[in-house]
């Protein structure tokens, strides 16, 4: 059985596959649900329901996501077109809207709390009845910090607060300690990613698109962010189906910069079994397509043009793949705001 490496950038291990059996799964992410006035976290009814009936249709093998989590640490072959639902929060909206269609589809799903805010006084969120209740109906829970507060943005004692105390309240209202972690906003750092492993948690999960795969740190997984405007269902079914870039090499190694490092040296080596990359493209968000450079064949250096602005920043990359198929890499950076 394979053991997950407590070091920057280490992937879940070098498995060896069956290259005619999947060894990669999408995982999707959602936050609200029918709150249509807030279009940047809502997914629509109609939206949802379309994904779950694309699902449902027979293409798809949906997976609770630390099913999916073991087999790829296993190195256990996982049905082509594996897909893992997430959901983020815990807003009242999901218990009225959602779970009651993910549970008449038999959908799995988990979802991930920020333990402060749920039964708060805060309008908009589920209560710890309505979360128990999720339990008892097979829903997984992951945690989301105490507060879902900006964690690389705290200092790192607040941080460990955030991480480590949440798991005091699950152990109080739920009886257990969750076993997966979701970065608030997808930030992280390697300070960050090393408390979540010391905390005990088997894997972490950000908010930048790709595929699950074995080349990718267990401890900053990806998700395809689901919302309005990219949830639609053509983006929904290109998603679902997409495969592993399998990049590894990944640089810069800390998803937050220091100023010395932005705009960030962005690159990676892909592994051979990809094949072809005279169709790969990378594009970050406010810059578009960028321009890559090819060393030694299969490392790819993609260059920003300017500075990123503090805040958020994703670049995507995507090549074309068999049977009408896209593989897929992303990484989320962050450029803390400054002090004062």
């Amino acid at each position: 059985m394979l053991t997950v490496v407590a070091s920057p950038g280490v992937a879940f291990g070098q498995a060896a596959f069956d290259r005619s059996t999947a060894d990669h799964a999408t995982v999707v992410m959602y936050h609200r649900f029918g709150e249509d006035e807030l279009t940047a976290t809502n997914t629509t009814l109609a939206q949802l329901d379309a994904h779950i009936a694309y699902l449902s249709a027979g293409a798809f093998t949906v997976w609770p996501l630390m099913r999916i989590i073991q087999a790829i640490r296993n190195g256990e072959p996982l049905p082509d077109k594996t897909v893992a639902i997430t959901i983020d929060d815990a807003f009242a909206s999901l218990a009225a809207h959602a779970l009651p269609r993910f549970k008449a589809a038999g959908l799995p799903v988990t979802l991930f709390v920020s333990t402060d805010q749920v039964g708060s006084s805060a309008v908009g969120y589920m209560t710890w009845d309505d979360v128990r209740q999720a339990v008892r109906d097979g829903v997984d829970i992951g945690a989301h910090t105490v507060n879902h507060v900006h964690l690389v943005d705290v200092p790192i004692e607040v941080a460990r607060h955030e991480i480590v105390d949440a798991n005091r309240r699950f152990q109080a209202e739920l009886g257990f300690v969750p076993q997966l972690f979701a970065y608030p906003y997808g930030e992280a750092s390697l300070a960050v990613r090393a408390i979540v492993m010391e905390a005990g948690y088997v894997a972490a999960f950000g908010q930048h698109s790709g595929v699950l795969h074995e080349s990718e740190d267990p401890f900053y997984l990806p998700r395809f962010a689901l919302n309005e405007k990219y949830g639609t269902i053509d983006r929904f079914r290109t998603l679902a189906s997409a495969q592993p870039l399998m990049a590894r090499d990944v640089t810069p190694s800390d998803m937050t910069l220091e100023p010395s490092d932005n705009p960030p040296a962005f690159g990676f080596t892909v592994d051979p079994a990809v094949g072809d990359l005279a169709a790969l493209a990378c594009y970050a968000s406010g810059a578009g397509k960028l321009s890559l450079q090819r060393l030694g064949g299969r490392r790819i250096e993609a260059r920003l043009p300017q500075r990123l602005e503090p805040g958020r920043h994703r670049v995507n990359c995507t090549a074309p793949a068999a049977g009408g198929r896209w593989r897929w890499f992303g990484r989320q950076f962050y450029v803390p705001v400054p002090a004062g």
